[in-house]
């Protein structure tokens, strides 16, 4: 039977490429599959079969230690194969989008890479994404068959466990057994790229994808020495702090603090916006995020049309003010 197959490296992306394969795979009466590949990969195997995969191909051969993307290519090539593969979802990380161009020379397929919606129209998937710098959404169609369209991560929301088993892998039915887990049938090449030297990056780092809140800066700060009012208000918050590129730009904040189009696409349960203007290319990074609330000065700040909740103000009024309230708890 014919599959779409899933794959990411982050477990939680390829747990949220799942639900939406279900869902597809309903609709065009595939499989739906899994690879999971690496040392991990007996116990996300398992959580991936018991999330919706009907089959999990999985191999720990030494070929995948570090997870090069000509060897990871060539494994979810021959899995596909093997798989039936029609469609191959992938996460579109940093090393996915690498990854998906390779897999689809490999496979002489269309590729779509970060990709914000995938749709059934008149028969035919389209994908969306952000172009022109975010200004616009480009929908894309494959041609080809097999198609490799690798999405962002937090597009999607995982589905909980159960109904894996059935042969459509449709979401949506009462829960059921896990899928199968099936070792790859994988006769590897070792990379053809040699790590000479790994440097860990200088101070601490963060992961902004997977904050449940985030309190965000932008220009409205005035001077780098206010940055601390908005680390204190995060952390009364229990928050994690994010800027404009404009703040990364100037040095104030490390760039992974980014959030927007060159930085970190997030879904958070609350995102604050202090002093951010709205501008498209860090909107794109929030849009998914539950709730939305801004200060700013300029009430016609083009964050207020995003925003559940909007003051019009300063932001240094009123951030000692809240401060005051949460500290006070």
């Amino acid at each position: 039977m014919a599959a779409i197959l899933v794959y990411s490296e982050h477990q939680g992306t390829a747990l949220e490429l799942l639900g939406k394969a279900r869902e597809l795979a309903g609709e065009l009466g595939l499989e739906v599959c899994a690879a999971s590949l690496g040392g991990a990969a007996a116990a996300e195997a398992a959580e991936l079969a018991a999330h919706g995969a009907a089959r999990v191909y999985t191999s720990d051969e030494a070929a995948f230690d570090g997870l090069p993307t000509d060897v990871l290519a060539e494994a979810l090539a021959k899995i596909g194969e093997q798989a039936a593969a029609e469609l191959v979802l992938l996460g579109s990380t940093r090393r996915g989008r690498e990854l998906g161009g390779r897999l689809a020379q490999r496979l002489g397929a269309g590729c779509v890479t970060d990709a914000t919606s995938l749709a059934l129209e008149d028969g035919k998937l389209v994908a969306g994404r952000y172009d022109l710098g975010g200004a616009t959404v480009r929908r894309e169609v494959v041609e080809t068959s097999p198609a490799v369209i690798a999405v962002m991560p937090k597009v999607f929301a995982a589905d909980g466990p159960g109904g894996a088993a059935d042969a459509s892998g449709a979401a949506g039915g009462p829960p059921g057994p896990s899928g199968d887990v099936v070792p790859a049938q994988l006769v590897l090449q070792p990379s053809a790229v040699r790590l000479v030297e790994r440097n860990p990056r200088e101070g601490e780092t963060v992961d902004l994808a997977a904050a449940p809140r985030i309190v965000g800066v932008g220009r409205g700060l005035s001077k780098r020495e206010d940055v601390p009012l908005g680390e204190r208000l995060a952390v009364a918050m229990g928050a994690e702090l994010g800027c404009t590129k404009s703040l990364a730009d100037f040095g104030w904040l490390p760039e992974d603090r980014i959030v927007g189009l060159s930085g970190a696409k997030t879904a958070p349960d609350l995102y604050l916006a202090l002093g951010v203007s709205g501008q498209v290319q860090h909107t794109v990074g929030v849009s998914q995020a539950k709730v939305i609330a801004a200060v700013n000065t300029d009430k016609e700040a083009p964050i207020f049309k995003l925003a559940d909740y909007g003051v019009v103000g300063d932001l240094y009024q009123l951030v000692p003010a809240l401060l005051e309230r949460l500290e006070a708890l």
